[in-house]
């Protein structure tokens, strides 16, 4: 039976259905888009309110540098040079290599820790055959002989400048600082259309969201590697712990609610390699995601009941269920149906209504965001950036499935273990890393990636049939996206020896 509105649309049951979920998840993608606002709001308002030390220490403290390990014979003897040629009184930098490695990445290690030990340099070479707590588990492990009472942690494909400790250390003469966070570069950002993108979504997430609720004292997470820990802080936290796949976001947020407060350095850059592969990025993002989700689960309680305020309560909220967007993505696939919901015209002021305001905040939300990330970043050249925008937009969306997977993992406690995004020791274009012996898993996902591609190629088919010109570049993306995602997903199965014409590399099965 058809419902009349007050517009004067007659609509049937399935029509209300329709609407209902629409709705549901265009304002929960809408507010996930006008937080995007809040953040560059906020960064705009304290961009120039530049951090600076309360004072500057007499005699330099003792810093421990940590370097968690795990397979990385590709990048391990440049992360130790760069830790070598870091400008810091030996007697005062302890070097802790913590290393889980079942591969030739051990040998290379004790190799160079005794080379360093020979150099004046004090360097504790700590192998574990027990991987429990994966990188958690090795940072704590560490902390049992770390003589500082700083604690400097460098993931392997990290490449840390002379002069990084030094920028960093005078700010702990505060003594409410518990972490400073550099910023991170880019070594290869340059090396493919995907390190290009992906150095988009890493600058818009560190220049804007961490200077933003850094500046505005929101709270803000370490992002794993890069910055510096008061050894008090960790320890008064609870320590590290091994029940999330961010151990780093977990402890951030558990320290900032017993009072620590953190400072992120958006000029101070430590440069790293980004993944090249499409499996390496998937990977990393799965566990970057479902860690998130991981700890929404096991501190949105304790945010909550703690007495910080309320505006801080509900920043934390957003920051820690922000990923929950990918499932509202996946649900809007299925919604977007040509021709679903063209019964609510509301009197002919749909486009007013509903579509302009939905567009406003969400896709242009993004464009704004990752528009004045790349103005920060690259002042002058940062038109030349954004022409690649529409690529993060299409793979963003490609990446709603891995991702989306990775939150309903998360959601219904599927285990998985802290999976390595492989490194390759990849710095500029014409060097390949499809004969290394390390790769990422592969997932059927993949599977589902490409029957999304072919359904939205159908979907833009379809709207090309009936003339519908203005919904085919937004559909487009959407088939872009999953394409561009499975096709290189699914070319990584393959054979290396297909690409290079030379057999395929033996791979230790210990790796």
């Amino acid at each position: 039976m058809p419902i009349s509105m007050n517009f004067g649309d007659h609509l049937h049951f399935g029509d209300w259905v329709w609407l209902s979920c629409y709705l549901i998840v265009v304002v929960g993608l809408s507010a996930f888009g006008l937080h995007r606002y809040v953040m560059v709001w906020l960064f705009l308002k304290n961009v120039g309110k530049k951090p600076e030390p309360l004072s500057r220490f007499d005699e330099l403290p003792v810093i421990t540098v940590q370097l968690p390990l795990f397979n990385e014979q590709m990048v391990v003897e440049r992360l130790l040079q760069s830790v070598s040629e870091i400008d810091y009184p030996r007697d005062r930098l302890q070097i802790q290599i913590l290393d889980d490695s079942t591969d030739e990445t051990k040998s290379l290690c004790e190799a160079r820790a005794a080379e360093l030990v020979k150099r004046g340099f004090e360097v504790e070479y700590i192998h574990r055959t027990d991987r429990t707590g994966y990188k958690a588990g090795a940072l704590d492990n560490g902390m049992r002989t770390a003589r500082g009472a700083y604690i400097f942690i460098l993931d392997a494909d990290f490449v840390p400048p002379p002069n990084i400790l030094l920028e960093m250390v005078h700010f702990f003469t505060d003594e409410r600082i518990g972490m400073i966070q550099t910023r991170w570069g880019h070594i290869n950002r340059s090396y493919s259309l995907l390190t290009r993108i992906q150095a988009m979504f890493l600058d818009g997430h560190l220049m804007v969201e961490q200077t933003a609720r850094s500046r505005a004292g929101r709270f803000f997470n370490f992002n794993g590697t890069g910055g510096i820990w008061r050894r008090s802080a960790i320890e008064d936290a609870g320590g590290w712990q091994h029940d999330t796949l961010t151990e780093d976001l977990d402890l951030s947020y558990r320290a900032q609610m017993k009072g620590w407060k953190f400072i992120f350095l958006n000029d101070v850059v430590t440069p790293a390699e980004l993944p090249v592969d499409m499996n390496g990025f998937k990977s990393q993002q799965h566990r970057w995601t479902k860690g998130s989700i991981q700890t929404w689960k096991k501190l949105i309680g304790p945010l909550w009941k703690s007495d910080l305020p309320l505006i801080i309560k509900l920043e934390g909220t957003v920051h820690l269920s922000q990923n929950f967007a990918y499932l509202l993505l996946i649900a809007l696939c299925f919604l977007i149906w040509p021709g679903a919901g063209a019964g609510f015209t509301f009197g002919g002021y749909r486009t007013w209504v509903l579509d302009v305001p939905v567009f406003l905040a969400t896709s242009l939300s993004v464009g704004a965001f990752y528009t004045v990330s790349q103005w920060a970043v690259h002042k002058r050249r940062w038109l030349l950036e954004m022409i690649y925008l529409p690529a993060l937009l299409a793979l963003g969306v490609g990446m709603a499935i891995n991702n989306g997977k990775a939150v309903l993992e998360a959601i219904f406690n599927q285990e998985s273990g802290f999976v390595r995004t492989p490194k390759y020791g990849i710095e500029k274009k014409g060097q390949s890393w499809r004969k290394s012996r390390y790769s990422a898993g592969k997932s059927l996902a993949v599977l589902l990636e490409l029957l999304f591609a072919i359904y939205f190629t159908y979907i833009v088919y379809l709207h090309a049939l009936r003339g519908d010109w203005q919904s085919i570049g937004f559909m487009s993306m959407f088939a872009i996206g999953f394409w561009y995602v499975a096709v290189n997903s699914i070319g990584q199965m393959l054979p290396s020896s297909w690409f290079s014409g030379d057999p395929p590399p033996q791979e230790p099965a210990a790796a």
